[in-house]
């Protein structure tokens, strides 16, 4: 019996790395929540992703036909987007981009969906296939649904209100009025939005109306309310009692006025009526009578000594809902119509002192226990020798219950009803003020739900939101009534301590028990519509109130800690810390610091030579950063910052043309003209719309050739969009281009796609070539790539070599190119030029 036995380890190794790539992918598009088709033009059928079946509500046996595809989509949307498809795509060539309802087929479920595709053609430039995405928007637009119609709620209780609403810059000019004000001064608000206040303001009231609106400005008022007279647009004038106030930003600076305005020429008569009243008793009672029944505001006449009623009119009858027998001979205690006992003892009080009150604003109870608002004035008469007290009162609920709903809108959280930002940082800014006089100890904690987007998206919009509502019920559970508890948007909440320790440790030992209380309760189980659920909470503490701070200043701190909190694992507090602020101070510096340097050109390429066989047949550019007091700063310490804040572009930009005038310099010598240089690209960079313009742009106005410029792209291109990226490497490879796939092994998406890449290299990271001596897996792995590229006709080139030995290993196992320490370090220009070309390269190159 005989037999041949083959290593077939590799190969195996191979598929299986390629499966796990594959795998790779496929999650990362489930984390993204994309979907992805494709349709045959000619045929009109189409394929699609499992993860577009699920946003589709559909399975495999779904028919993937035209007619199937207009099924799913919402009746309103069909015409609509078979036309766009039909005439826009199909008829203009143009890129699918639209977003568009869908009924999903399992459930009849409305959906919006963000639909992008991208025709492919055949020789002849006809249509033949449409590839593109999907991804589910509907908790997007339930957000914008939500926005709008809180707007409407907004502009609909200031049109609506009972009073005048006015906005007014402090120069006097109208920005913006309701139209019960426009009402009240006779113009449209047309009309008023090209006029001031000082124009409907008669001369003699004028000096008073600028006198409060320059103390509210500076700050010495807050509400002020006085009554004052307007020019109608008829030339009569009108009564209204006018609450002025600042609209403030969030750091307390004063935008502009808000004014309520209430018509009072009905109390204004009722005044005069009182007078009259007065006079009337005096002279004659059927004056009197006729004054004092035919008033549209109520009155009503009471003995000093027990409060009893004597007498009533109509109108106060009509509003506390008694008999005039029920009234007469009886006094409020007896029927109950003061709603606080204690107002109606102030007005007692006032009246004994001043024997007059003007505008007590209080609750009243009618006879079938309803609650109404009223505005009372009284004075001390005397009839027939008898001390009484004559009362006018007007109901005013209608403008009360305006000021509540427009406070709330201002001031609380429509979803969860707990204070907003708005009144958050107004109550920050109050506690600090207060803690400096006091010497109290506060903290503030910054609450984040740990993987409440997983939620949301998985569950959908509305748990996402009974989440949030349950949470800020247990959170309200955990404080004091004295406490502040607010949502700052989103799943991140705020808590504000109050009276804690006056020392600093003891303060910050009694916010921890309430953070841990905090966590533990969060981390219980939720039932939330039938579905159970879980969470955990994210908590940064910061304490204060023993030295000056903002309210901004405190609330960031907060932030920094609860960061630490998220990366310290989650479901945990972390207190704030000055080392923190010190990073954060220092990242922002550091920020600062690359932009000044882009602007200045501190930045500057050093070279590494690579080498084939020992001879030179190129070099990698390599970006470093000439800081005018750090002195020369290596890339590691500042491309990730780049990265973050989006500067990697004019970044990237610069070394690309950097490059270009290098490659043109050497071209003019014959030893150096056939040098390439390799340009690492960042996934950012590559995947600006407008990359191979850039690319062909630089190299044109270098003259450089385009051959001797190698792109080096790392595999974080290929997480998303394969088909751009292999678009736009076609179209540079079409000029001349070279590419190169870098650190290649280490990352999970190129193996799936490394047979549709138009690549010329591709490179062995350095970790791979450190440990090829020492560890049989990174020798493992170096031989499947270099196999592997071999299999696909692609030169190899090994980075980070630093040894004789590892050079000799990677030459067994068929790597001949190479570039790391043992052939050369990174090198200004000069001092490579002097290393590895001759003296009249050098001299062409620099004149170049």
């Amino acid at each position: 019996m005989r037999g041949v036995l083959k290593d077939i380890t590799e190969r195996k190794l191979a598929d299986l790395r390629l499966r796990e790539s594959a795998e790779s992918l496929k999650e990362a598009q489930a984390i993204g929540g994309l979907g992805s088709y494709v349709i045959d033009v000619a045929t009109t059928l189409w394929t699609s992703s499992e993860l577009m079946d699920d946003i589709f509500g559909i399975d495999a046996d779904y028919r993937h036909t035209l007619a199937g595809w207009t099924a799913l989509l919402h009746p309103d949307e069909r015409d609509g987007v078979n036309r766009y498809f039909a005439e826009v795509v199909l008829g203009q060539g143009k890129n699918f981009d639209r977003e568009y309802r869908i009924v999903r087929q399992i459930d009849h479920e409305e959906r919006w969906i963000h639909g992008l595709g991208r025709l492919e053609f055949d020789a002849q430039g006809q249509p033949i296939k449409v590839h593109g995405i999907v991804q589910d928007i509907t908790a997007r637009k339930r957000v914008e649904l939500e926005l709008r119609e809180s707007e409407e709620r907004y502009r609909y209780t200031f049109e609506q209100a009972a009073v005048g609403i006015v906005h007014c810059s402090f120069e006097g000019r109208f920005l913006r009025c309701n139209s019960r004000f426009a009402d009240i001064v006779g113009y449209s608000a047309a009309e008023l939005m090209s006029m001031t206040f000082q124009e409907i303001t008669p001369p003699e009231d004028l000096d008073e109306s600028e006198s409060v609106l320059r103390r509210v400005v500076n700050g010495v008022a807050g509400a002020t309310t006085w009554e004052k007279r307007y020019l109608r647009k008829d030339g009569g004038l009108t009564w209204v009692k006018l609450t002025v106030s600042p609209q403030c930003d969030a750091a307390g600076r004063a935008l502009y006025s808000i004014g309520l305005v209430e018509d009072i020429n009905a109390r204004k008569n009722a005044e005069l009526s009182l007078s009259a009243v007065q006079d009337a008793l005096q002279h004659s009672e059927e004056r009197y009578r006729t004054a004092f029944q035919t008033s549209l505001d109520a009155i009503n006449i009471n003995r000093l000594e027990d409060g009893a009623y004597i007498d009533c009119n109509k109108a106060f009858l009509d509003v506390v809902g008694f008999s005039r027998d029920e009234v007469i001979g009886r006094n409020s205690l007896e029927l109950g119509i003061w709603a606080d006992v204690q107002i109606r003892q102030k007005l007692v009080d006032i009246l004994r002192s001043h024997g007059s009150c003007r505008d007590l604003e209080a609750q009243f109870r009618k006879k079938n226990g309803e609650l109404f608002w009223g505005l009372t004035s009284a004075s001390m008469i005397e009839i027939e020798g008898l001390a009484c007290v004559l009362s006018i009162t007007r109901d005013i609920s209608r403008a009360k219950a305006a000021e509540v709903e427009i406070r709330t809108l201002a001031f609380y959280d429509s979803l969860t009803g707990l204070s907003n930002r708005r009144l958050l940082l107004e109550l920050l800014r109050q506690a600090l003020a207060v803690s400096n006089r006091t010497g109290r100890m506060r903290a503030l904690l910054f609450l984040d739900l740990d993987q409440f987007k997983t939620l949301n998206d998985t569950l959908g919009h509305q748990i996402g939101d009974l989440l949030l509502q349950e949470t800020a019920w247990r959170l309200k559970t955990c404080v004091r009534d004295t406490d502040t508890v607010g949502r700052l948007g989103g799943d991140e909440f705020v808590l504000m301590l109050e009276d804690l320790s006056e020392l600093p440790e003891e303060a910050a030992a009694q916010a921890k028990m309430v953070g841990e209380k905090i966590i533990a309760v969060i981390s219980q189980p939720y039932l939330l519509d039938g579905h159970k659920c879980s969470s955990s909470a994210s908590i940064g503490i910061s304490i204060f109130g023993d030295r000056p701070q903002s309210p901004n200043e405190v609330l960031q701190q907060a932030d920094i800690a609860m960061y630490q909190a998220k990366a310290s694992g989650r479901g945990t507090l972390r207190f704030f810390a000055p080392a923190l602020q010190a990073a954060v101070n220092a990242r922002a510096a550091m920020e600062q610091d690359l932009r000044l340097g882009l602007q200045a050109g501190q930045f500057v390429l050093y070279y590494q030579p690579q080498v084939d066989r020992k001879r030179l047949v190129g070099a990698e550019a390599l970006i470093r950063w000439n800081h005018p007091s750090r002195k020369m700063i290596p890339p590691g310490e500042f491309i990730p910052l780049a990265e973050e804040t989006g500067l990697i572009l004019p970044l990237g930009k610069w070394v690309l043309e950097a490059a270009c005038e290098q490659i043109a310099a050497w071209a003019n010598h014959r030893q150096s003209a056939q040098l390439s240089i390799a340009v690492n690209i960042s996934a950012r960079q590559f995947h600006q719309p407008d990359f191979v313009q850039q690319v062909l742009a630089a190299l044109g106005r270098a003259g450089a050739n385009p051959a001797n410029l190698r792109l080096e792209l790392t595999e974080s291109i290929l997480i998303e969009n394969v088909q751009d990226v292999i678009d736009k490497m076609k179209q540079l490879k079409s000029h001349g281009l070279r590419f190169s796939l870098d650190d290649f092994g280490t990352g999970y998406s190129s193996l799936a796609y490394l047979n549709k890449l138009p690549l010329d290299q591709v490179k062995i990271d350095r970790s791979f070539v450190r440990d090829i001596l020492t560890e049989e897996s990174s020798a493992a792995i170096a031989q499947t790539i270099i196999s592997l590229s071999r299999a696909m006709g692609l030169p190899v080139i090994a980075e980070g070599v630093e040894t004789e030995e590892q050079r000799e290993c990677l030459d067994r196992m068929g790597c001949h190119a190479f570039q790391g320490f043992l052939f050369g370090r990174p090198l200004p220009l000069e001092e490579f030029q002097d290393a590895w070309l001759s003296p009249s390269v050098k001299s062409v190159a620099s004149s170049g």
